[in-house]
């Protein structure tokens, strides 16, 4: 096991209900270093996950090595993927993590089989991959090694500065097969991103760690997703965040507007309402009508945010249809119908992953 040799706390006797699905558990732990935390370690049957696209996209490749996020941002699209071990949306996908001990072992054995096509794969799509859990459980580094020695080509969206653990192997096996990285950064003030994205490193560490990222030559893009409306949408803001990023060495960005789909919006409601009541009645016209801004309201953003891409030097980001990265070295090429890949032809238009399901930005 990953936790042989530091000492744990305590190790539940009983699983909680929902857990019962997981046929595969091995135990639950707990441990002082992350109170109010249970890891329920398990160990996975695959670790490639083939994402399915509307009937006209090619398909991308993930891999989750953890399932629920103790970054605990409020917005967090993935949320709703807890609801299927019957834990809730809220406190427990923070809370409740799974951890996929097993995870780079058999990886190794799924990409040495003769039917792997070395499609590109995305990490950091779903749940972030270096979450504070992976001080401990140290997952990457097997999932890193085994995709480089296949030849895959790969790509990392976190929030996560433990990423800087892994820059030196990230580093070498660069040199082997094309690697792409991205940094998440929504809110650039820090009240406010404490108060949403709590168990995330401030902006100041992630920038940090886009710096020594792109001093190792890599091309990193960053994610500012997503725009909350009347909140991180001003000029001055934004214009600060822009700053900031170009300063770090980032070479791309890519934005979106709050997405707030149907297990979501409830948990963002609540914290709405306790920390910023007077726009409650705002963002409930504005989502009345389903998870996305109203279309106007895109609209606008885009024209205000666009122009001052431009002025900070910062390329527009695009990103990748199959998996959700930023299209560069590792993901320009585009899959067919099959899984392979294709020499991108023409410019595609510009995806948004939202959960497993691959739609298009409407920005």
């Amino acid at each position: 096991m990953r936790w042989s040799g530091q000492e744990l706390g305590v190790e539940t006797t009983s699983a909680l209900p929902g857990l019962a699905k997981l046929n595969n558990l091995v135990r639950s732990v707990q441990t002082p270093e992350f109170a109010g935390i249970t890891f329920h370690e398990v160990l996975a049957k695959s670790a490639l996950n083939r994402v399915p696209g509307q009937s006209v996209m090619p398909f991308g490749w993930t891999i989750n090595p953890y399932r629920g996020c103790s970054h605990a941002c409020v917005y967090c699209f993935a949320r709703p993927t807890h609801s299927y071990l019957d834990l809730d949306a809220g406190k427990d996908f923070d809370s409740q993590l799974i951890v996929k001990v097993n995870v780079a072992e058999v990886l190794e054995k799924e990409l040495a089989k003769a039917s792997w096509g070395r499609h590109p794969v995305a990490l950091g799509t779903n749940t972030d991959p270096y979450q504070r859990a992976e001080g401990k459980y140290r997952l990457m580094p097997g999932i890193i090694k085994a995709l480089a020695d296949s030849g895959t080509p790969f790509s990392i969206l976190t929030k996560g500065t433990l990423l800087r653990r892994d820059l030196p192997l990230l580093a070498e096996v660069a040199q082997r097969v094309p690697v792409d990285l991205a940094m998440s950064i929504a809110i650039s003030d820090d009240e406010l991103q404490q108060s949403i994205e709590p168990g995330t490193p401030t902006a100041a560490a992630r920038l940090a760690t886009v710096r020594a990222a792109a001093d190792l030559g890599f091309d990193v893009g960053v994610f500012m997703m997503p725009i909350l409306p009347y909140l991180t949408d001003t000029v001055d803001h934004l214009d600060l965040a822009l700053s900031r990023i170009r300063e770090a060495g980032a070479s791309t960005v890519l934005f979106s507007t709050l997405y707030l789909k149907a297990g979501v919006k409830p948990w963002f409601m609540q914290w709405l309402s306790r920390e910023h009541p007077e726009l409650v009645e705002r963002y409930t016209s504005m989502y009345a009508d389903g998870a996305y801004a109203p279309k106007e309201y895109r609209k606008w953003l885009a024209a205000r945010i666009r122009p001052m891409i431009r002025e900070h030097g910062l390329e527009r980001g695009t990103e990748d249809p199959a998996t959700g990265g930023v299209r560069s070295s590792a993901l320009g090429m585009l899959r067919d119908g099959y899984g392979e890949r294709a020499e991108l032809r023409k410019r595609a238009p510009e995806f948004v992953t939202t959960g497993l399901q691959v739609q298009p930005t409407l920005f």
